[in-house]
């Protein structure tokens, strides 16, 4: 599968977000029609105390409609509504007394310029979140000039609403942060650089929805360092945010190919150590016998009930 990957101005004539290097090395990893999988141990803050779970990552192309915003059926929609994007679904689960929680990010990155903004933009982010109070789903989907933010909620001031919200050249979502550390989303920064760039806070973190832009600032290492995981250890490079609200996350992310996230931290508590990852097509695996496969990415089946 190859795309050719250019610049693209949008209708205003202003330059869109710097393009990727989507190319047969990127494909030739990318597209064998597999998803990267990894188990994490994870540490994350809830209600002002630290909570131990796991975190999963599932990383693979998949074709996308543009008109729907939804992964496109074979044969279903015109070519012309087709463009190939990189998914990620950050799964975190994890339990608070004697209830726990369950959220899935998604993000949608296009690998081609789409809709007046080049490869490496974001082009859906969706979030749920489900616990014992009640369930939380929150969209964004991004066009050229605006995004289309929806969200609905169980709690009271946060349901149920709709609005736009402008999205500036070079844009950051903060919800793309390990596609971006991992040099699948913009913006791309040489060793020892860094940069200051419009932020858009996550969805996990952003109660409201009224949620508007920022600034904060990308930083890429210098130089690679090593760092020792229950999955090993390894030479990485720090990719690091400083966010408006002075929180620090970083990324520590695999120098060989195909640069998995070994880590990540925050100054506000959350760590995540990679267990171990592998390369499968899951959506196939949902027989039971397929259960033993969670020892591939260093997970475990649950408990048949909680002690």
């Amino acid at each position: 599968m190859k795309h050719a990957i250019s610049a693209l101005r949008s209708s205003a004539g202003v330059l869109a977000a710097d393009p990727r290097p989507y190319d047969q090395a990127f494909w030739a990893i990318w597209g064998d029609g597999q998803a990267e999988l990894a188990g994490y141990d994870l540490t994350i803050p809830r209600y002002n105390q630290p909570r131990h779970g796991i975190a999963v990552t599932i990383f693979v192309t998949e074709t996308f409609s543009n008109a729907l915003r939804v992964k496109a059926d074979p044969g279903k929609h015109p070519a012309s509504d087709e463009f190939p994007v990189m998914k990620l679904n950050l799964v975190k689960d994890y339990q608070t007394g004697i209830y726990d929680y369950n959220e899935m990010t998604s993000s949608f990155v296009a690998l081609q310029p789409v809709n007046g903004r080049a490869a490496g933009s974001p082009t859906k982010i969706s979030f749920s979140r489900q616990e014992w109070c009640g369930n939380t789903y929150h969209q964004l989907l991004f066009d050229a000039k605006s995004i289309r933010a929806a969200r609905h909620s169980y709690f009271d001031g946060d349901a149920d609403r709709q609005r736009d919200l402008d999205y500036p050249v070079a844009g950051v979502a903060e919800d793309t942060l390990l596609l971006w550390a991992r040099g699948m989303a913009a913006p791309a920064l040489v060793p020892g650089e860094s940069r200051t760039v419009p932020f858009l806070a996550a969805l996990p973190a952003a109660k409201a929805i009224d949620a508007v832009w920022s600034t904060a600032a990308l930083f890429r290492a210098a130089k690679p360092q090593s760092v020792t995981v229950p999955a090993g250890t390894f030479v990485v490079e720090a990719m690091s945010v400083h966010l408006p609200d002075r929180e620090t996350r970083t990324f520590y992310v695999e120098k060989a190919s195909p640069h998995r996230i070994v880590k990540w931290e925050s100054s506000a508590g959350e760590h995540a150590e990679l267990l171990k990852s592998d390369r499968m097509k899951y959506w196939q695996m949902n027989a039971e016998s397929y259960v033993s496969a969670l020892s591939r990415i260093g997970l475990t089946r649950r408990p048949p009930r909680t002690p």
